[in-house]
């Protein structure tokens, strides 16, 4: 089994100490950092803008994995490319035109993701696998951390991972939400390349050092 990335999620950080936060996560051996923007429309949460997300690329080497949780992405890739994002996903349920906001993203020289909510099929996204980057599995109903884990995303990306393998396709296999170090072997064995972590990483009381190295005995366990 191989040992997958792992993308803490600022969500569930200090908003007051955000940048010390970013900074431990990195020194604790994060590969990427998760970014989840919300605008209180798509989802029923406000979270961070362009700003903050180019506030973080100054502040960390580490890859930005910019979640869009948002209407009307299309509007707002450019900005969140200028602002530094690595990785710029959207929602399949969010955009009017799915392939050509996936094509303006990967046209700026970013990497593309597409994910869908819980009660979406995965046949909704499986058309577009071949423009992505990055497919996300949301196995909790975006809008807050802390979520239980939703076991039925498991069938999701056992799907996923199958037509990504079947067409010899390169795209990062993501799990967002719930993800913990009990459940994390799980996640990797059904095809997870990536996994997002926010309150397991940024509340567990030994710190960031420890709750990562949780996961990563979990997995090899």
């Amino acid at each position: 089994m191989a040992e997958p990335k792992f993308a803490p999620s600022i969500l569930s950080a200090d908003f007051a100490r955000l940048g010390d936060a970013v900074i431990a996560v990195e020194r604790a051996g994060a590969d990427w950092i998760h970014v989840d923007v919300m605008d209180g429309h798509f989802v029923p949460n406000l979270t961070f803008g362009p700003k903050m997300v180019a506030d973080l690329h100054r502040a960390t080497r580490l890859p930005l994995d910019v979640h869009l949780m948002i209407e009307r992405p299309e509007e707002w890739v450019d900005r969140y490319a200028d602002a530094g994002a690595t990785y710029l996903t959207i929602h399949v349920e969010a955009s009017n035109d799915v392939a050509g906001t996936l094509a303006a993203i990967r046209a700026r020289d970013i990497r593309a993701g597409l994910t869908l909510n819980p009660e979406t099929t995965v046949d909704a996204l499986l058309p577009h696998l071949g423009s992505v980057d990055l497919a996300l599995v949301m196995s909790v109903h975006p809008g807050f951390g802390g979520q239980k884990f939703i076991e039925g995303a498991l069938d999701k990306v056992r799907a996923i991972r199958q037509v990504l393998d079947s067409r010899n396709l390169k795209a990062e296999l993501e799990v967002d939400g719930g993800v913990k170090p009990d459940n994390a072997a799980r996640v990797v064995a059904a095809g997870a390349t990536v996994l997002v972590a926010g309150s397991a990483v940024f509340e567990d009381p030994d710190g960031p050092v420890a709750a990562l190295g949780k996961f990563k005995q979990a997995i090899r366990r």
